[in-house]
Protein backbone atom coordinates (compact mmCIF):
# COMPACT_ATOMS: atom_id res chain seq x y z
CA UNK A 1 0.00 0.00 0.00
CA UNK A 2 2.82 2.65 1.20
CA UNK A 3 4.78 1.61 -1.80
CA UNK A 4 1.84 2.36 -4.14
CA UNK A 5 1.28 5.62 -2.45
CA UNK A 6 5.32 6.42 -2.71
CA UNK A 7 5.20 5.44 -6.27
CA UNK A 8 1.93 7.83 -6.86
CA UNK A 9 3.48 10.96 -5.30
CA UNK A 10 6.80 10.72 -7.27
CA UNK A 11 5.19 10.54 -10.46
CA UNK A 12 3.25 13.41 -9.40
CA UNK A 13 5.99 15.82 -8.75
CA UNK A 14 7.18 15.00 -11.98
CA UNK A 15 4.97 16.42 -14.27
CA UNK A 16 6.73 17.32 -17.24
CA UNK A 17 7.08 21.81 -17.22
CA UNK A 18 5.11 23.45 -20.53
CA UNK A 19 7.10 24.55 -23.38
CA UNK A 20 9.16 28.12 -22.58
CA UNK A 21 8.21 30.79 -25.08
CA UNK A 22 11.45 30.76 -26.23
CA UNK A 23 11.01 26.81 -27.12
CA UNK A 24 7.86 27.97 -28.82
CA UNK A 25 9.69 30.73 -30.67
CA UNK A 26 12.32 28.56 -32.09
CA UNK A 27 10.06 26.22 -33.14
CA UNK A 28 8.57 28.49 -35.41
CA UNK A 29 11.42 28.44 -37.56
CA UNK A 30 11.51 31.73 -38.41
CA UNK A 31 14.55 33.73 -40.44
CA UNK A 32 15.87 36.85 -38.56
CA UNK A 33 16.65 39.98 -40.43
CA UNK A 34 20.31 40.09 -41.49
CA UNK A 35 21.12 36.40 -39.25
CA UNK A 36 21.55 33.09 -40.14
CA UNK A 37 20.31 30.49 -37.87
CA UNK A 38 21.95 27.89 -36.45
CA UNK A 39 20.05 25.07 -34.61
CA UNK A 40 21.80 22.17 -33.33
CA UNK A 41 19.89 18.80 -32.04
CA UNK A 42 20.77 15.93 -30.42
CA UNK A 43 20.15 12.66 -32.10
CA UNK A 44 17.38 10.82 -30.64
CA UNK A 45 18.29 7.71 -28.65
CA UNK A 46 21.90 8.60 -28.47
CA UNK A 47 23.25 8.16 -25.22
CA UNK A 48 22.30 9.90 -21.97
CA UNK A 49 26.41 11.02 -22.07
CA UNK A 50 26.62 15.22 -22.23
CA UNK A 51 28.72 16.69 -24.97
CA UNK A 52 29.99 20.30 -25.44
CA UNK A 53 30.57 22.10 -28.83
CA UNK A 54 31.46 25.84 -29.39
CA UNK A 55 30.77 28.61 -32.40
CA UNK A 56 33.48 30.45 -33.87
CA UNK A 57 35.91 29.34 -30.58
CA UNK A 58 33.67 31.30 -28.28
CA UNK A 59 30.51 30.55 -27.60
CA UNK A 60 30.50 27.31 -25.95
CA UNK A 61 26.82 24.67 -25.15
CA UNK A 62 26.72 21.16 -23.57
CA UNK A 63 24.00 19.23 -25.69
CA UNK A 64 21.76 16.42 -23.95
CA UNK A 65 20.02 14.03 -24.95
CA UNK A 66 16.19 14.48 -26.05
CA UNK A 67 17.87 18.16 -26.17
CA UNK A 68 18.07 21.28 -29.20
CA UNK A 69 20.20 24.80 -29.12
CA UNK A 70 19.39 28.02 -31.55
CA UNK A 71 22.60 29.68 -32.15
CA UNK A 72 21.64 33.13 -34.22
CA UNK A 73 24.92 34.52 -36.34
CA UNK A 74 25.96 37.18 -38.84
CA UNK A 75 25.74 35.80 -42.49
CA UNK A 76 29.49 34.52 -43.20
CA UNK A 77 31.44 31.07 -42.68
CA UNK A 78 31.09 29.45 -38.89
CA UNK A 79 32.80 26.65 -37.72
CA UNK A 80 31.07 23.93 -35.02
CA UNK A 81 33.67 21.99 -33.34
CA UNK A 82 33.51 19.30 -30.30
CA UNK A 83 35.40 20.07 -26.95
CA UNK A 84 37.73 18.14 -25.43
CA UNK A 85 38.84 14.92 -26.73
CA UNK A 86 36.01 15.18 -29.31
CA UNK A 87 37.23 16.13 -32.76
CA UNK A 88 35.02 16.54 -34.67
CA UNK A 89 34.18 19.72 -36.67
CA UNK A 90 31.64 21.30 -39.41
CA UNK A 91 31.73 24.56 -41.35
CA UNK A 92 28.97 26.20 -42.63
CA UNK A 93 28.77 28.99 -44.58
CA UNK A 94 25.78 31.17 -43.71
CA UNK A 95 23.11 33.75 -45.83
CA UNK A 96 20.84 36.29 -44.23
CA UNK A 97 17.65 34.53 -43.65
CA UNK A 98 19.08 30.95 -43.89
CA UNK A 99 18.23 28.38 -41.46
CA UNK A 100 20.70 25.64 -41.11
CA UNK A 101 20.65 22.11 -38.84
CA UNK A 102 23.14 20.08 -37.47
CA UNK A 103 22.77 16.76 -35.89
CA UNK A 104 25.10 16.56 -32.45
CA UNK A 105 25.60 12.57 -31.97
CA UNK A 106 27.20 11.51 -28.72
CA UNK A 107 27.60 7.70 -27.94
CA UNK A 108 28.50 6.40 -24.09
CA UNK A 109 27.81 4.55 -21.02
CA UNK A 110 27.66 5.21 -17.41
CA UNK A 111 31.09 2.92 -17.37
CA UNK A 112 33.18 4.75 -19.54
CA UNK A 113 31.24 7.88 -20.10
CA UNK A 114 31.62 9.86 -23.50
CA UNK A 115 32.98 6.92 -26.36
CA UNK A 116 32.53 8.89 -29.66
CA UNK A 117 30.78 11.85 -30.75
CA UNK A 118 30.03 13.74 -34.34
CA UNK A 119 28.33 16.38 -36.00
CA UNK A 120 27.24 16.50 -39.50
CA UNK A 121 24.72 18.74 -41.36
CA UNK A 122 21.28 17.70 -41.92
CA UNK A 123 18.23 18.71 -44.04
CA UNK A 124 15.87 21.23 -43.40
CA UNK A 125 13.18 18.79 -43.51
CA UNK A 126 15.04 16.16 -40.76
CA UNK A 127 16.39 19.41 -38.87
CA UNK A 128 12.38 20.44 -38.23
CA UNK A 129 11.23 17.05 -37.35
CA UNK A 130 13.77 16.41 -34.67
CA UNK A 131 13.58 20.02 -33.65
CA UNK A 132 9.91 19.38 -33.12
CA UNK A 133 10.20 16.28 -30.86
CA UNK A 134 13.35 18.04 -28.70
CA UNK A 135 13.32 20.51 -25.91
CA UNK A 136 15.45 23.88 -25.98
CA UNK A 137 18.54 23.46 -24.13
CA UNK A 138 17.84 25.88 -21.41
CA UNK A 139 14.69 24.19 -20.50
CA UNK A 140 15.35 20.29 -20.68
CA UNK A 141 18.42 20.89 -18.51
CA UNK A 142 15.61 20.68 -15.63
CA UNK A 143 14.98 17.39 -15.88
CA UNK A 144 16.61 14.04 -15.51
CA UNK A 145 16.37 12.01 -18.11
CA UNK A 146 16.00 8.26 -17.88
CA UNK A 147 17.91 5.77 -20.40
CA UNK A 148 14.97 4.96 -23.14
CA UNK A 149 12.81 7.59 -21.77
CA UNK A 150 11.62 10.41 -23.69
CA UNK A 151 12.41 14.04 -22.46
CA UNK A 152 10.82 15.09 -19.39
CA UNK A 153 10.78 11.89 -17.57
CA UNK A 154 12.46 12.42 -14.28
CA UNK A 155 13.21 10.75 -10.97
CA UNK A 156 13.34 12.04 -7.20
CA UNK A 157 13.60 16.08 -7.50
CA UNK A 158 12.69 17.15 -10.87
Amino acid sequence: MYRILLIALLLAGCAQIPPSPQDIQAKKFEPVPGKAVIYVVRTPMDSRESGSLVLDGRDQITTLGGTYYRWEVNPGTHRVAGVGNANEEVTLSTAAGGIYFLEHTVLGNDRVGVISTAIRQISDQSGREMVLRSQLLSQAARFVQLAGTAPGICIASC
